[in-house]
């Protein structure tokens, strides 16, 4: 086994991994808290990237684009939390998918209409568009060792804010028993639309964050927020700890698998069967391992706390 591969792919396996969690987040926090199936969270990773990619160009700088567009996505959220989420919190989870669905055709016209068809290429600053050396002489892209940054001090804002200050206290409250906090005299609506627009700006960050490596373009998240389920299902609905794990766990067996997995079945397989066989169950391995846990332990590998 080449070293240098290895090290390469588990750092592009965190890579992906923090991406999926700041996708996942937001969608344990609107589904654990809100008890709201979400499916255009994946237009909200995709408007992210747009708005994100017409601020550099328009500002000259990705870094300073970044900055100006997390509070325009959240404020997207939060008017997608106003008019359509809200009506719908007392309605059943079809209802949820049905609506959401919907919402991401209306978001995709919509970044037709406004950007065109084609998608728009995210240009990066000098400093971040090059090589890092690491120790062994491993070269990597510069800006996937800044996504990993990023992912992880997102990661550890997240936990800070949910677990040690005021709002994450409310959130951990309306989770377990809303009814009860809004009788202590907390704006729980309010509370619930600061929620869905924090999940917003999270998805919108991953989106911006992939938009220098993938471009922007239109459906660019609907392959992304399935994977994102997989992970909340993993790690369990509603669980911090749990996203971050699965989707650490899920970015490493995906990127993993597909460069190893041939090699592995070439100890008891023809390598053309390896060959064969290797891109396909790579491909289901994922699900396999979703499988596994719903059959084994469906509350997930991480489960909230609940009293």
């Amino acid at each position: 086994m080449d070293v240098s591969l290895l090290i390469i792919q588990t750092l592009n396996g965190l890579q992906l991994g923090l991406l999926l969690f700041l996708v996942a987040s937001g969608l344990t926090l609107v589904f654990g808290i809100l008890d709201f199936v979400n499916l255009a969270h994946a237009a909200l990773y995709m408007v992210g990237a747009f708005i994100c990619a017409t601020l550099t160009y328009a500002l000259g700088n990705f870094i300073y684009a970044v900055i100006v567009s997390l509070p325009i996505t959240a404020a997207v959220g939060f008017v997608v939390e106003r008019f359509v989420a809200r009506p719908l919190y007392a309605r059943g989870h079809l209802d949820q998918v049905l609506a959401t669905f919907g919402l991401i055709l209306v978001f995709e016209t919509l970044a037709h209409m406004i950007w065109g068809p084609a998608g728009i290429a995210v240009p990066l600053p000098p400093a971040l568009d090059g090589q890092t050396l690491l120790p062994g002489a491993i070269e990597i892209p510069t800006f996937r060792l800044v996504i990993i940054g990023a992912g992880l001090a997102a990661a550890g804002g997240l936990f800070w804010l949910v677990n040690y200050t005021r709002l994450g206290m409310l959130i951990r409250a309306g989770a377990s028993n809303r009814t009860m906090v809004g009788a202590l005299g907390i704006n729980i609506q309010l509370l619930f639309s600061l929620v869905f627009a924090l999940g917003a700006a999270l998805a919108g960050l991953a989106g911006m964050l992939i938009a220098p490596i993938t471009e922007a373009s239109i459906g660019m998240g609907n392959s992304i927020i399935i994977t994102a389920f997989v992970v909340i299902i993993v790690g369990g609905i509603g669980s911090m700890k749990g996203a971050f794990i699965a989707a650490l766990l899920i970015g490493l067996i995906d990127t993993l698998g597909r460069s190893f997995l041939d090699d592995l079945f070439g100890l008891f397989m023809s390598s053309d069967a390896a060959e064969n066989a290797a891109p396909a169950v790579s491909a289901m391995l994922i699900y396999i391992i979703m499988a596994g846990v719903l059959a084994f332990r469906p509350q997930g590998l991480f489960p909230p706390k609940v009293r």
